[in-house]
């Protein structure tokens, strides 16, 4: 979580500094996804639980809030009609993205790991096979020797 949260600071000093020096939002498009993209995995990493404290986590998150309201602001008077929601309909589809690419590879796991077990089974089914038949080959030895004699 640290090191997101250092992420998302580093990303959002850029794009502060980038626009009191006059830039254009626009310009700053991957510093802002990169922002925004720490933001969801600090999220997402909070909702884990892990051994983080709650007060860190409740701390992490609203530094985070403040710094996308500033954003928000920034959006809203220095950048051009609309854009803030246009910005927030992109992170539906980006945040839709990266849930679609999560469940696209728990499946691809699930696939992999359904697959595995049906080789495990198919090669169980083979080493019973060969020792069944040796076995029934070990027995057909016997017998013959029992009927010679």
């Amino acid at each position: 979580m640290l090191a997101e949260l250092a992420a998302a600071n580093a990303a959002f000093a850029v794009i502060k500094g980038a626009l009191a020096n006059g830039k254009d939002l626009s310009d700053l498009g991957s510093r802002v996804f990169d922002y925004f993209d720490n933001k969801a995995k600090i999220q997402a990493k909070v909702t884990e639980k892990g051994n983080r404290s709650d007060i860190e986590e409740f701390f992490a998150l609203e530094k985070l809030n403040a710094q996308e309201v500033e954003l928000r602001e920034r959006m809203i008077y220095a950048g051009r009609p609309g854009m803030w929601q246009d910005w927030q309909k992109f992170q539906a589809v980006a945040a839709r993205r990266r849930r679609e690419a999560k469940e696209a590879e728990i499946k691809a796991i699930r696939v992999r790991k359904a697959k595995t077990e049906q080789l495990i089974e198919y090669i169980a089914i083979g080493i019973s096979t060969v020792i069944l038949t040796v076995m029934l080959i070990y027995g057909i030895i016997i017998y013959m020797m029992y009927i010679r004699k």
